[in-house]
């Protein structure tokens, strides 16, 4: 790894500082579109800051410190002068405002240029730097992502509620992705309703892309588990891609073995199948080693060449250019504040199964488990088991938002903090989804066979035996009833609570509460 000493010199003009960050791994981010390789320094670094803000997931910071590193190569054999700093280095400052501050002074640079990074917090600290540092500091909005911030604010003006739907639709007009002129290709926009069914055991399941660890990734492994012993997870074995070439490999891999079925089983849940049919590229295009729309239509050419049916294809670029697209336009547009909303006032704090993975029931068992095995979970593990649990129990909605972001490779506080502040706590009160996804233990039983193996009966309602969910799901509805009776999606559900006897209304907030006093 190449980290020079020597100032470059100019004829009579000083250098900029280009930064980029862990998430910005693209040859054609911002800033290094908008800076001069004849002229200017990258600064990439490894900061202690960035790696424990939250105890991440030793895989995650494994992939991002080798993505980073070869990268970094891979720009220097492009041309760029490269100051990198890892981890261990002597004179790391150990945060990303304390390298920029060196390398201003040792390249005598008198400005910074830089990609707007993904999360608030640094984008607030970075809008700090020009009086801090004395220098001009320009921020450009990243181009990747196909909606910009004034074209997302500009669509959810006026709108009361801001539905992913319809959002959707736009990104698939302004992409011409699976369109017939301005006709959705199928005739329709979405084909969710076919994408649900449960997956058996005796499927064919394809394996994952998987890639050896060369020199550079070894030697990170040996660097995390000596300085992040005590992390969450699981950091060996390390099968994950972290060049541009070895993530395009990954996607050709999925749209070959996997993309097919994607669509039949996206939902499904199987003991011992943590993956499937899903790709695992989101650890790629988040990082940016894969660019989302190149995806996309990589995606969609399987379809018209005969490969993938539609349904599969749809639901799979609707993730990208519709959920993905559109969580990071609410996360922009709410923040500051939205990870502090907690619209049931819950104050729970997370049990400490979800670090361990140390409970009786399969189903969270098996999520946890997988998460810290592999630091992945696929959205309806991330959603109805580990997410609605905590919904349901009435968990800190922050806490929830923290333990997501630390423990998957994927995680990005833009995209994070959405899907679950939002989505999957409804801790925004209906502005990401029109009504909690509460569900008993009768939706992880038709969506999976972990319930088959659990020590509960998903069947048994309220004895001692019964599935914690089933208790859990009606004592959280009518815990909150005066905020969810109103909502028009609920409607039939409290009319069957209504006409319950009290003995059965008993019975169930009865065993809530000895779940819950368990915890």
């Amino acid at each position: 790894m190449v980290n020079p000493q020597q100032t470059r010199q100019t004829s009579g003009t000083s250098p900029r500082i280009v930064l980029v960050l862990g998430d910005q791994l693209s040859f054609d981010i911002a800033a290094l579109v908008e800076a001069d390789t004849d002229r200017d320094i990258v600064v990439m670094a490894e900061v202690a800051e960035e790696a424990g803000y939250v105890p991440h997931h030793k895989k995650k910071i494994a992939f991002l410190f080798s993505a980073m590193r070869h990268f970094a190569r891979d720009l220097e054999n492009r041309g760029w002068t490269v100051a990198y700093t890892c981890l261990t280095d002597p004179g790391n400052t150990g945060t990303i405002a304390g390298e920029v501050a060196r390398a201003l002074k040792q390249y005598e640079a008198g400005s910074v240029l830089v990609t707007e990074p993904g999360e608030y917090r640094l984008k607030a600290e970075i809008d700090r730097w020009s009086d801090k540092f004395g220098v001009d500091v320009t921020c450009l909005e990243d181009t990747r992502f196909i909606a910009r911030h004034a074209e997302f604010r500009a669509w959810a003006e006026g709108r009361k509620q801001l539905r992913m739907e319809y959002f959707y639709r736009e990104m698939r007009r302004k992409t011409g992705l699976l369109m017939q002129g301005d006709q959705p290709e199928g005739g329709k926009w979405n084909f969710d309703s076919e994408n649900r069914k449960p997956a058996k055991s005796d499927l064919f399941m394809p394996r994952p892309f998987t890639v050896q660890p060369d020199d550079i990734t070894t030697d990170v492994l040996e660097l995390v588990e000596t300085e992040f012993t005590d992390n969450f997870g699981t950091l060996k074995p390390f099968p994950y891609a972290v060049t541009h070439e070895d993530a395009e490999r990954a996607l050709s891999h999925f749209v070959e073995t996997a993309l097919p079925c994607f669509g039949d089983y996206q939902d499904a849940m199987l003991t011992g199948e943590p993956f499937l049919y899903h790709s695992l590229l989101s650890l790629y295009i988040n990082a940016g080693l894969l660019d989302p729309l190149h995806v996309c239509q990589r995606v969609e050419r399987a379809y018209y060449e005969g490969h993938a049916p539609l349904n599969a294809v749809e639901g799979f670029i609707r993730q990208i250019i519709g959920w993905r697209e559109y969580v990071r336009g609410i996360y922009w547009l709410k923040m500051p504040g939205y990870t502090e909303e907690n619209y049931f006032n819950a104050t729970r704090d997370l049990p400490d199964f979800y670090w361990t993975a140390d409970t009786d029931m399969a189903c969270l068992a098996a999520a946890i488990g997988q998460t810290r095995d592999t630091a992945y979970a696929h959205h309806i593990q991330r959603l109805m088991v580990t997410g609605n649990f905590a919904m349901l129990a009435g968990v800190n909605p922050k806490q929830v938002h923290e333990w997501y972001l630390a423990v998957y490779f994927d995680a990005y506080e833009w995209v994070e903090a959405p899907n679950t502040i939002g989505m999957s706590q409804f801790a925004d009160g209906g502005l990401l989804g029109s009504k909690p996804y509460a569900a008993s233990g009768n939706y992880i039983h038709k969506m999976s066979d972990y319930c088959s193996g659990c020590r509960y009966d998903v069947k048994d309602k309220t004895g001692e035996n019964a599935c914690p969910f089933n208790a859990l799901y009606w004592d959280f509805l009518i815990r909150n009833a005066d905020k969810l009776r109103g909502n028009p999606r609920l409607g039939q559900v409290f009319r069957t609570w209504d006409r319950m006897g009290d003995d059965k209304k008993d019975a169930y907030r009865a065993r809530a509460a000895q779940v819950l006093d368990a915890l």
